[in-house]
């Protein structure tokens, strides 16, 4: 069977940006991923599409590929304020330029219609803080590695 959207996806997979490894699963236990429902960056997914169990394929993606462009208009800045009720006791006062902020840390952004967001703390002054909410790889050239183990 080959991989659809609402297919049950167990692989290794590795990614690497400018040399360095970002994650790399081959190492350890596989991951699981449904299809379609956004487990995984909807780029990546789509390479993963009419593929079979036993497919062991690596992609060089260029700039903006795997995680689209990076976008300007994803930098904000907030008041300081609201940080200390939305970063809890987590950072609070130790919050400085380059933390990232992570959704599965559980340091997030809530939008108003529900969704949340990670962002990279940009910079820090007495008023505000500026966050960039593009993800991390954005616009960046990025390999990444794939080896299907199972398609359910």
């Amino acid at each position: 069977m080959s991989a659809h959207p609402g297919s049950v996806v167990t692989l290794h997979y590795r990614l690497e940006c400018g040399g360095q490894e970002i994650v790399n699963t081959f190492d350890g236990g596989p991951e699981t991923f449904t299809l379609g429902v956004g487990e995984l960056e909807a780029r990546l997914e789509a390479l993963l599409l009419g593929r079979n169990a036993g497919d062991h394929l690596t992609y060089e993606l260029g700039p903006g590929e795997a995680f689209g462009a990076h976008d300007p208009t994803l930098i904000h800045s907030l008041p300081r304020g609201d940080f200390g009720a939305n970063l809890g006791a987590n950072l609070g006062a130790n919050l400085t330029a380059g933390t990232e902020l992570m959704v599965e840390g559980g340091v997030e952004f809530t939008l108003p219609n529900g969704q949340t967001l990670a962002g990279t703390v940009l910079e820090i002054d007495a008023d505000h803080v500026r966050v960039d909410f593009n993800h991390p790889l954005a616009g960046l050239p990025v390999i990444f590695e794939v080896k299907i183990l199972a398609i359910d």
